[in-house]
């Protein structure tokens, strides 16, 4: 197969280096196959002809590395293939300096190692934010239920406020630390705690039904901790 036959690929900034379909040699020095190749006068040229020897292979798949290797590099040239059910030409990596090739990986190991601080003093950051969220939770539990144990508040206001839980803790009601919000955790948590809720869900009661057995107990228990 002439690599003259498919169309031609897009034009690109440099050299454009084939890799063939086919065993191909250099119509110059005779060597082959070619991993890959030149075209030059309508001939195939290995790289060591079309002088471009020097260059080390870089493979497509990471973006920043391959654009900050050919800004680096003097010299650089895109890698294509044709692909013959698809009919067209396929980047399948570049050519670069060596030398560039290395910078390019400290440039993006740099940013790698600056992103993981980043993450981590974010993380320490939600971190915190979280504890004294989970505080004013707890004290606000207390304040509208005086009688609840303080080990209860406290347990309450970790198991609402869990970051991406989706519980009422994280709603924005309950960020804003409304009563409505507040005393939905707290009698949620008297129900899965303090009744058999739980263990009549598994056994094939409806939620409605066995909302409706534990109601009482619930609203005992809710009362006498905000009486204190």
């Amino acid at each position: 197969m002439s690599l003259s036959t498919p169309p031609s690929p897009q034009p690109a900034h440099g050299p454009v280096v084939f890799r063939p379909v086919k065993r191909r040699r250099c119509g110059a020095c005779r060597a082959g196959p070619l991993p890959l190749l030149v075209m030059a006068e309508g001939q195939p040229r290995c790289l060591d002809c079309a002088d471009l020897g020097h260059l080390v292979y870089l493979a497509r798949g990471d973006t920043a590395l391959t654009r900050r290797s050919r800004e680096e590099s003097g010299l650089s040239a895109v890698v294509v293939r044709f692909h013959r059910r698809r009919g067209r030409y396929e980047r399948q990596g570049v050519l670069v300096e060596e030398a560039a090739l290395v910078r390019a990986e400290a440039r993006c190991l740099a940013d790698a190692e600056a992103r993981a601080r980043r993450r981590e003093r974010d993380a320490a950051y939600r971190a915190t934010q979280d504890v004294r969220f989970e505080a004013a939770f707890a004290a606000e539990i207390l304040r509208l239920f005086p009688g609840c144990p303080p080990e209860r508040a406290a347990a309450v206001a970790r198991h609402a406020g869990a970051r991406g839980s989706g519980r009422v803790g994280r709603s924005a009601a309950g960020r804003a630390l409304t009563e409505g919000a507040v005393t939905a955790a707290v009698r949620a948590a008297i129900r899965h705690v303090d009744t058999p809720y739980d263990r009549w869900l598994m056994e094939g009661v409806s939620r409605p039904e066995a909302r409706a057995r534990v109601a009482g107990t619930v609203m005992t228990v809710l009362e006498s901790w905000r009486a204190g």
